[in-house]
């Protein structure tokens, strides 16, 4: 009588979706966040999204404020470190880095449902000041400080005039935030037929701001940055 064939060893199929949960769960939040607001999610519509049970969710995030802190963290602040490598390590003008930014922000931040975020904030901010503060201190004045080196490096250089640095940084973040707001309210009310290019757009702002930073051959030289 032939020998009964040993079964294939279980699947660690279960053990891997166990160490795959947290990211599961980050995804469908950030789903759910950018679909319905801050307010209207809700950690049971999450649990099922990710396909595990309100229990496991909490068992990774105590709250949906814990929650929504490690979405933002996972999917917009956690890219700070590398731009600012990458600024530090720079080798072209200072207009060509403030292109690079822009580009790589669109591709990492803009384009992605993340940007959806940014959105949220503008909605609700007022009704959530403990989330208001944590994205202020982990996003905004991050954020802000890596465009101020740019701009500082471009005067520092001698290519971009002296400005008010405080109202220039708001005029390189006006873009952004526009193209934010079109990608997740604006862009659905306007008629298809009017075609609108982000990257174009993109071009288009950068080429406007520099008409106005960058130092005229004529120009008296600029003194030291403040």
């Amino acid at each position: 009588m032939p020998a009964t064939p040993t079964p294939p060893p279980a699947s660690p199929k279960r053990e891997r979706r166990k160490e795959a949960r947290p990211g599961e769960l980050l995804d469908a939040a950030l789903d759910l966040f950018v679909e319905k607001g801050y307010a209207a999610t809700k950690v049971d519509e999450v649990a099922a999204r990710a396909g595990v049970s309100k229990g496991t969710l909490f068992l990774y995030f105590p709250s949906k404020e814990e929650l929504f802190k490690a979405v933002v963290r996972e999917s917009i602040v956690g890219r700070f470190g590398e731009w600012s490598q990458e600024l530090a390590q720079f080798q072209g003008s200072t207009a060509d880095m403030l292109r690079y930014a822009y580009t790589t922000w669109w591709e990492s931040i803009g384009s992605t449902r993340a940007s959806g975020i940014t959105k949220l904030m503008l909605s609700e901010a007022g009704n959530f000041p403990e989330i208001t503060q944590f994205y202020q201190r982990e996003v905004i004045e991050p954020g802000q400080q890596l465009i101020r080196r740019v701009l500082l490096r471009g005067v520092e250089r001698g290519e971009f005039r002296t400005v008010n640095m405080d109202y220039a940084v708001y005029a390189v973040l006006a873009p952004m935030i526009f193209l934010m707001l079109w990608k997740h309210s604006i862009g659905a009310c306007v008629p298809d037929a009017l075609a609108f290019d982000p990257e174009a757009y993109i071009s288009s702002q950068v080429d406007n701001l520099l008409h106005g930073l960058l130092v005229r051959p004529d120009s008296p030289p600029p003194p030291p940055p403040v």
